[in-house]
């Protein structure tokens, strides 16, 4: 007779602690098996075989494993697609229940649906829960009930609604006795689903209030240890979005607004799908005719346009998958509007190569950039990499540790004079501009 099991399926929310689906499932009827898949529709189209988040997922499903065998329990880790993952558990479980928490995006949502089809054939249910953000779908909205387009006015709705009900703590732990009791399983090798180990390293997740409290101060200059590195651990679940909103109430406001942009963009998946589909949020801005030349796009992408904090920020990305938030802008800025390129491309490039990758706050941090976003940096706005320097890195201590032949004959010239592109982008803006008002 198959064992009877609650299945508390891992997605983007790899921790143990203050888990709200974890907790749910823990505090349940039935014993809860622990599951993660390795999803074959998303391996399978990763180019780079060595994919530092990969390698990241795997060190933290290993370190989940030891702590679930010390509890007498283990992972099924599966290499496979979510289909075929659920109808070999069913296989070999009479599964009541699926507890998972929700992803907003729009592959998520539609595995979401095939897997709750093919649960009801077994008389089985998937239940999902909100974790990875403090608010989600409708729950900020104006008061006419129409979704936030403009940050400043959700940000200020979503601080209004806070209350320590938003941010308590799931203690699951206290229900650790109800995961399913087995034999330790043996975790499958990364090398057996095409993927190569390499060392990658990550800030801990750690919550530092010292960073926090100073992020205001420091957070524009890449140079300094300014910024959290908590990005990863919030996009892979290894910490609570609620534990770190918690601290950031305390001590930071300016770092509380972050985690408030992560909310904003996750509803604006929500309410907007079309963005989804690689459209821009403001549709008349897919009129524009970009130059799309692939060479410009080749040397920004190498870090060789002769402009060094643009140089600076993509070596950094392209050796250990982080850019600093404030290069982010500039290298952004840059592809889409000195270089006019589809800033398409440069969101498919930072999804290949960001640890932190999130589509919601990469589509809109892009979008940001090109003008066609919600609540989006005027077209006209278009940021000058020299200035930019002067202003953040002026001792170019960033630059240098990343363009060491800065000073070098090898170094390139710059493959776009900054005020040419400046009003080529303004032209070509303004062409599409007067089209459709």
């Amino acid at each position: 007779m198959k064992p009877v099991v609650n299945i508390m399926w891992f997605r983007r929310d790899l921790r143990l602690h203050d888990n709200a689906a974890l907790y749910y499932a823990l505090t349940d009827t039935n014993p809860v098996l622990p599951v993660f898949i390795f999803d074959k529709n998303i391996l399978d189209k990763l180019e780079d075989k060595t994919d530092k988040r990969v390698n990241f997922i795997y060190s933290v499903l290993v370190a989940l494993q030891q702590q679930l065998v010390e509890l007498g329990s283990s992972f099924e880790i599966m290499y496979a697609t979510p289909i075929e993952a659920f109808e070999k558990l069913l296989l070999n479980y009479t599964i009541k229940k699926v507890f998972a928490n929700s992803d907003y995006e729009q592959y998520a949502k539609d595995r979401e649906v095939a897997i709750e089809q093919l649960l009801s054939k077994h008389h089985a249910t998937i239940q999902l829960f909100k974790d990875q953000v403090i608010f989600e779908k409708d729950e900020i909205v104006k008061n006419d009930g129409m979704p936030y387009t403009v940050f400043t006015p959700y940000s200020r709705k979503w601080k209004e609604k806070l209350s320590s009900f938003f941010l308590q703590t799931y203690h699951t732990e206290k229900y650790f006795y109800n995961f399913y009791k087995q034999q330790p399983q043996k975790i499958i090798a990364i090398h057996d689903f095409g993927f190569i180990s390499s060392a990658t390293e990550i800030s801990p997740a750690i919550v530092d209030e010292n960073s926090i409290k100073k992020y205001s101060d420091l957070r524009n200059y890449p140079a300094l240890n300014g910024t959290s590195k908590l990005s990863v651990h919030l996009r892979f679940g290894t910490i609570s979005i609620r534990q770190l909103a918690a601290k950031a109430l305390q001590l930071n406001e300016v770092f509380l607004n972050e985690l408030i942009w992560r909310d904003f963009y996750q509803m604006i998946l929500w309410h907007f799908p079309h963005i989804n589909k690689g459209l821009a949020f403001k549709k008349q801005y897919d009129l524009i005719n970009w130059r799309n030349n692939e060479t410009e796009f080749k040397l920004w992408c190498e870090g060789k346009t002769g402009y060094p904090i643009v140089d600076a920020g993509m070596r950094e990305l392209n050796e250990t998958g982080f850019m600093h938030n404030r290069v982010r802008m500039i290298v952004a800025s840059f592809l889409v509007k000195h270089l006019l390129i589809d800033w398409r491309w440069g969101e498919a490039y930072f999804a290949k190569k960001l640890l932190d990758f999130d589509f919601a706050s990469n589509n809109g941090g892009w979008q940001w950039a090109a003008g066609s976003g919600c609540d989006a940096a005027p077209y006209f706005r278009i940021f000058n990499p020299l200035l930019q320097t002067k202003k953040f890195d002026k001792d170019l201590q960033y630059v240098r540790k990343w363009v060491p032949e800065l000073d070098s004959f090898q170094y390139p010239q710059p493959i776009v004079i900054h005020e040419k592109a400046r009003t080529r982008c303004l032209q070509a803006y303004a062409e599409i501009l007067q089209k459709v008002s």
